[in-house]
């Protein structure tokens, strides 16, 4: 279930101006372009725990996603300023990312989850587990956040 409480995880937040092209005839953004912001908070997210997508390939690890969900409250429209908020919540067998995307008036207009699996970068084969430096990086950035 996408929750919208990320209170208590690592979080990472980017904005948003909604260009033309991302809008379809009728005013409002295109459904399909919401992964893409989704993948900006994700991608701050990650560098934040310096686990990068190049960091992920030189661990040994890709990420595809597996499965996404998405919720839309309030249609974002076309030059609104939003913010992307991308919240981790799970990371020692696959990364499941939570999403928020919120108005200037902190009103939610969408939300969403992304989950990721790790696969070998030579092999192609799904891995059991995560690599031990995403999860000492994860438990290093909590620390100096302070959060359990």
């Amino acid at each position: 279930m996408m929750r919208t409480d990320f209170s208590n995880c690592l979080t990472a937040t980017e904005p948003v101006r909604v260009p033309f092209h991302d809008i379809d005839p009728a005013g409002v953004v295109w459904h399909g372009r919401y992964f893409k912001y989704f993948e900006a908070a994700r991608s701050k997210l990650l560098d934040t725990i310096e686990y990068s997508y190049q960091q992920m390939v030189d661990s040994g690890f890709v990420w595809p996603i597996v499965e996404t969900m998405v919720r839309f409250v309030h249609p974002l429209t076309l030059n609104q300023h939003y913010t992307v908020t991308a919240c981790l919540r799970e990371w020692e067998l696959r990364l499941v990312v939570d999403y928020k995307i919120e108005d200037a008036g902190a009103r939610l207009c969408t939300k969403g989850r992304t989950i990721q699996v790790p696969v070998g970068v030579l092999d192609h084969e799904l891995r059991i587990g995560s690599p031990d430096i995403l999860i000492e990086n994860v438990r290093k950035r909590l620390e100096s956040l302070g959060k359990p």
